[in-house]
């Protein structure tokens, strides 16, 4: 992204079908390091125009000649510190963040600056901070959810920021290289 200001829309479908024997469990689940990890091993990741979501576990068919990013190794930022996620997202550019992402309030999420005081910092779900900024008064990080363009503000929530880490939004923030 800080090379060509362009976000591109990677297959989350790809990991999900394709990552299985790094420790992933398809739509049931994985981590952002189980991703990394299976990135680096296969040449990259294809976007989601090539490989399209489906939200179901299916049989791997990725091509990796149509892979359009790829990594050589991740870094996790400071753990639990909204400071360091803030500069990480200014200086390197969209950082994946592990989220509470169980309530209905979060699932159900529509507009406006999502303020759940009973998120816990338990990440069981994983999520893309692209920016930050303030409305209405309120700081707010602006997160690309999986989810497509028909959840929340076109596939994008605005979590309440410093905020004591609500939603645990950096518990577990980490970055290719």
């Amino acid at each position: 992204f800080k090379k060509t200001q362009n976000l591109v829309n990677l297959s989350e479908q790809q990991l999900v079908d394709c990552s299985e024997k790094y420790g992933s469990s398809g739509c049931n689940g994985g981590s952002v390091e189980v991703a990394f990890d299976y990135i680096i091993d296969n040449g990259g990741i294809e976007i989601k125009d090539t490989y399209k979501y489906v939200a179901e576990k299916q049989t791997c068919s990725s091509h990796p000649d149509k892979s359009i990013a790829t990594c050589t190794d991740y870094q996790h930022v400071k753990q639990n510190d909204e400071h360091a996620l803030k500069k990480a997202v200014a200086n390197i550019g969209p950082i994946s963040v592990g989220i509470d992402g169980s309530l209905d309030s979060f699932r159900n999420y529509v507009s406006g600056v999502y303020d759940e005081s009973s998120c816990s910092t338990f990440a069981n779900h994983y999520a893309l901070i692209v920016g930050y900024g303030n409305e209405n008064g309120k700081d707010y990080w602006l997160v690309k959810n999986s989810w497509g363009k028909v959840w929340g503000e076109e596939g994008y929530i605005k979590m309440k920021r410093n905020s004591n880490n609500q939603c645990g939004i950096a518990s577990a923030a980490i970055y290719p290289v």
